[in-house]
C-alpha cells in the first residue's frame, strides 16, 4: 500500500486567502491544467476555456472568491507572489474586457457568465470539491481535466491518487500517532527532530529552517497588519474589523515601530489572565480578517484556520519567553507533523468534515506544538493534540452568505484558546492514565465526518447559514 508523504511546507502553505479549499486549490488546479497545455504544446492552439465548478465549490464559490482564483491561476499567476492589490483590478479587467490571458502568453474571448458556470445542484462522488476545466482548440479537439481541491490547498487530479508525488525515504515513516511516538521511544528524539530528521529526506537542514522561518515570516508580517488595518471586511456582510480597535485599545498609550518593539509593547502594557486572554484573541481575529479580505496568509492547515496556530505561537513568543528561532522551528515542525497525521487518518476538507476538519486541526497542531515548546514529553504532545480535537468533535461548517467571516473568525479564536487549555491539562497530567488516544480521535474524527449531513460540510445550506436573514448575491 503507498503511503502519503507530507512535508512541513505541505501542512503550511503561504497563499491568498479566504479558503485554502476554495481558493488556494482551484489557483493551483488552474496553474497545473495551463500547465498541461503548455507542456502538451496546445496553449497557442486554444480558441476558449469553460469551467464547471461542482458541489461546495459551486454553493459557496463566489463567496470563497473560487472565480477569481481560478482566472488569476489561468492567466499565470502565482499566489505565493502575486500583488494582492491587484487582484480586483485585474479580475475586472477581465470581466470588462473579456479577455483572459492564458499563463500571460496567449489572449482567448471569455465571457465570465457564460464560460465559468457554477454547477449548484451537481457534484462529482470522489469529493464535493471538484472542478472541471475545458479547453477547445483551432483544430477542433477539446482538452479536458477535473481536479478535486480535498483541503488545505491539497489538490487531486482525476485518476492520480492523493500520495502519487514522488517518494523519498523517510528514515521515520509516520501514518498514525502511534508510529510518531515508536520512533520518539525509539531514538530519544522529540517530535520535531523527528520530523526534522524526515525533512531532511527531501533538502538540507539549513533549507528547511530557512523555509521554516520564511513561513513565519509570512505568518508574523499577517498578523501585524491585521492588527493595524481598520475597516469592514469585504463580501457584503459588512463584518466590522476588530483586531486593530482591540490591539489600541489594549496597548494604550505605548508607542512603538516595528515587530520587536511591538512584542515589548504587549509585555509592558499589561498582566493578567484577562489581558493574556485579550491578546490571543487579537492575534487570531488580525488573521482571519486579513484572510477574509484576500489577504496573504498561511495555511494552518487551512485558510479558514489560519489564526490558529499563528496566535498560539505569538501567546508563547510574547507570553512564554519564546523569541527565538530554534523554538519558534521547534513549534512549527511539532504543529505541522499534527495537522499531517490527521490528513491522512481523515481529512483537512470543510466541505468532506465540517469544521472540526479545519479548527478542530489547528486547535490539536497549536496544543501540541505549544506543549512541546513548554516542556512537555512527548506522550503529553500527543495527549494535547487529542484534548483539543476531542472537544471539537462535530463542529459544523455553516458560513454565513458562503464567507468566511461569521462563524469563521471567531472560531478561531475560540480554537487558540482550546489549544492553550489542552496545553496546560496536558501539562498537568500522565498520558498513562489517559482514556482516549489521539488516533481513536483521528479516527472518531473521521466516522464524524461521515455521519454528518452535507448541508453541514460548507454548502451554506445549513447551520448559521440560513438562520441569519440576507440580501447576499447568490453564492
Amino acid at each position: 500500500m503507498q503511503r502519503e508523504q507530507i512535508s512541513v511546507f505541505d501542512i503550511f502553505k503561504i497563499g491568498i486567502g479566504p479558503s485554502s479549499s476554495h481558493t488556494l486549490g482551484p489557483w493551483r488546479a488552474a496553474q497545473q491544467f495551463v500547465n498541461i497545455l503548455q507542456d502538451g504544446g496546445l496553449l497557442a492552439s486554444v480558441v476558449q476555456v469553460k469551467i464547471l465548478l461542482y458541489g461546495s465549490l459551486a454553493k459557496t464559490g463566489k463567496g470563497h472568491g473560487t472565480d477569481i482564483a481560478i482566472l488569476l491561476g489561468l492567466s499565470g499567476d502565482d499566489p505565493v507572489t502575486f500583488d494582492v492589490n491587484q487582484i480586483t483590478p485585474k479580475i475586472n479587467a477581465i470581466s470588462n474586457d473579456h479577455q483572459l490571458n492564458l499563463d500571460g502568453k496567449h489572449q482567448i474571448s471569455f465571457f465570465k457568465d457564460d464560460d465559468l458556470l457554477f454547477l449548484f445542484n451537481e457534484s462529482l462522488p470522489f469529493h464535493p470539491n471538484a472542478v472541471t476545466f475545458q479547453a477547445f482548440l483551432s483544430t477542433g479537439k477539446a482538452v479536458s481535466e477535473t481536479y478535486y481541491s480535498i483541503g488545505g490547498g491539497f489538490v487531486v487530479r482525476e485518476g492520480e491518487s492523493a500520495s502519487s508525488k514522488h517518494e523519498v525515504d523517510l528514515p521515520f515513516p509516520i501514518e498514525k500517532a502511534n508510529d510518531l511516538l515508536h520512533w520518539c521511544i525509539k531514538t530519544g528524539l522529540k517530535i520535531s527532530d523527528v520530523v526534522m530528521e524526515n525533512e531532511l529526506a527531501w533538502r538540507s537542514e539549513q533549507e528547511t529552517r530557512n523555509g521554516v522561518l520564511n513561513i513565519f515570516k509570512v505568518m508574523n508580517e499577517c498578523f501585524y497588519r491585521g492588527c493595524h488595518t481598520k475597516g469592514n471586511l469585504p463580501g457584503g456582510l459588512n463584518v466590522n474589523r476588530r483586531a486593530a480597535a482591540l490591539n489600541k485599545k489594549l496597548l494604550g498609550n505605548n508607542t512603538y515601530t516595528d515587530y520587536p518593539s511591538w512584542v515589548k509593547a504587549i509585555r509592558e502594557s499589561g498582566n493578567g489572565f484577562k489581558y493574556t486572554l485579550d491578546w490571543v484573541s487579537c492575534f487570531a481575529l488580525a488573521v482571519n480578517e486579513e484572510n477574509a479580505s484576500f489577504g496573504r496568509v498561511v495555511t494552518a492547515p487551512t485558510n479558514g484556520a489560519a489564526g490558529v496556530v499563528p496566535a498560539v505561537l505569538q501567546y508563547y513568543i510574547v507570553f512564554c519567553d519564546g523569541y527565538d528561532e530554534n523554538k519558534i522551528i521547534r513549534f512549527l515542525l511539532t504543529a505541522s507533523e499534527i495537522g499531517s497525521i490527521f490528513k491522512k487518518g481523515a481529512t483537512l476538507s470543510a466541505a468532506m468534515g465540517g469544521c472540526q476538519a479545519e479548527i478542530g486541526v489547528s486547535s490539536a497542531m497549536a496544543a501540541a506544538a505549544l506543549t512541546e515548546c513548554l516542556g512537555g514529553t512527548q506522550r503529553q504532545v500527543l495527549m494535547a493534540a487529542e484534548i483539543a480535537m476531542e472537544h471539537h468533535l462535530g463542529l459544523t461548517c455553516d458560513p454565513i452568505g458562503g464567507l468566511v467571516q461569521v462563524p469563521c473568525i471567531e472560531r478561531n479564536t475560540m480554537g487558540a484558546i482550546k489549544a492553550i487549555t489542552a496545553s496546560q491539562l496536558a501539562l498537568q497530567s500522565n498520558p498513562d492514565n489517559a482514556k482516549v488516544s489521539l488516533d481513536a480521535v483521528v479516527k472518531t474524527m473521521w466516522q464524524t465526518a461521515l455521519d454528518m449531513n452535507s448541508k453541514y460540510k460548507e454548502t451554506s445550506d445549513g447551520g448559521l447559514a440560513i438562520q441569519i436573514p440576507l440580501s447576499l448575491p447568490e453564492c
